[in-house]
């Protein structure tokens, strides 16, 4: 898969999404900080979403409308929406931050219209949020367009799953990535279920990683070390400014962090290799080998006595030992003198 210039494979390094969502706050100007924040703090890439109260739900007070039993409670999914919804007329500007700041952007379209708005701001990549994944005919739409589709998993069960990735594929599509996702906010770590990443990537032949609600880095960095490719993060400049996503949102110093560890993670990962580093194979020098314990005669039989696997490992490798011992000496030795089969009779 590549997003603008960025490519993803499995053996590339992560990319990273700042996800602006509703942290802009109502302000254009917080949206282009936190674009600019966003490149300070290590991600590859800020993300938006597009959409307006209208296109995501209905005006409507009646119960099935009204949030229950999240950090939204309560709230009309109409007014939440109103509220945290990205002005379109704001896009453009932020994609050129974004293109200045050396940063990709590209957005989550909820509806036809929004990826025909996209379209012409000629975004790279498209994302399918959780609560989309349903929405067939949005996934089909959207990959119509022949760009990368990343789609988040967090409400999905695995028939869920097969019907987004089919919709792709039936388009034309391939190139086609899966969030882990959970979607609680924010999310109790207990419930991130990282070895999803590996599955996902396995069963559906896609690249995987993690839309991720928990606080804190450390599923992220878990995500990296299973082999996830894309890791998304909600990103704030200053939780204080408030707003729907802001309690489980990154300040930059907790993004910059987990930048610097999920890129610590990938180089601990590293590769499956048996060749040693130049350093490494110094460190033999520390190893065990047979070294003469006791001084020798000529003729002398070696024991377990006199022949001894020590450090340093400059003497005959300890595989040896058990087929020296019994054998006599061919010269007087000298206590500490590495051991060679030349000195056997």
């Amino acid at each position: 898969m590549k997003i603008a210039n960025f490519e993803i494979h499995k053996n590339s390094p992560v990319f990273i999404i700042a996800e602006l969502s509703a942290n802009h706050n109502g302000s254009l100007e917080t949206a282009l900080e936190t674009v600019k924040a966003a490149k300070r703090a290590g991600a590859n890439c800020i993300k938006l979403q597009t959409y307006t109260a209208e296109t995501i739900t209905l005006d409507s007070d009646k119960p099935d409308f009204v949030i229950k039993g999240t950090i939204w409670d309560g709230r009309k999914l109409y007014d939440l929406y109103k509220e945290a919804y990205t002005p379109w007329e704001w896009h453009e500007q932020i994609y050129k931050a974004a293109e200045a700041e050396g940063l990709i952007c590209f957005s989550s379209p909820f509806d036809k219209t929004a990826v025909d708005y996209l379209e012409n701001l000629n975004t790279p990549a498209y994302k399918i949020a959780s609560f989309e994944i349903t929405d067939i005919p949005l996934i089909e739409y959207a990959a119509s367009k022949m760009k990368p589709i990343i789609i988040s998993t967090g409400i999905a069960e695995l028939a869920d799953i097969e019907l987004a990735v089919e919709a792709c594929k039936r388009v034309g599509n391939h190139d086609i990535a899966l969030l882990k996702c959970t979607s609680s906010y924010p999310a109790p770590v207990e419930e991130a279920n990282m070895s999803m990443i590996k599955d996902l990537a396995e069963r559906f032949n896609v690249i995987s990683g993690l839309s991720d609600h928990t606080m804190g880095a450390t599923v992220p960095i878990v995500a990296t070390a299973l082999g996830g490719k894309i890791i998304e993060k909600h990103f704030i400049l200053d939780r204080s400014i408030g707003g729907p996503d802001a309690s489980f949102s990154m300040n930059e110093e907790e993004f910059t962090a987990m930048v610097k560890a999920v890129r610590e993670a990938e180089k601990a990962v590293g590769n499956v290799d048996y060749t040693l580093t130049e350093k490494q194979a110094k460190g033999k020098d520390f190893s065990r080998s047979l070294y003469i314990a006791e001084n020798i005669t000529e003729g002398e039989v070696f024991t377990e006595s006199n022949l001894r696997s020590v450090r340093p490992g400059f003497g005959l490798h300890p595989k040896h030992f058990n087929g020296i011992l019994g054998k006599k000496a061919n010269q007087k030795l000298e206590k500490g003198t590495p051991m060679s089969l030349d000195f056997i009779q």
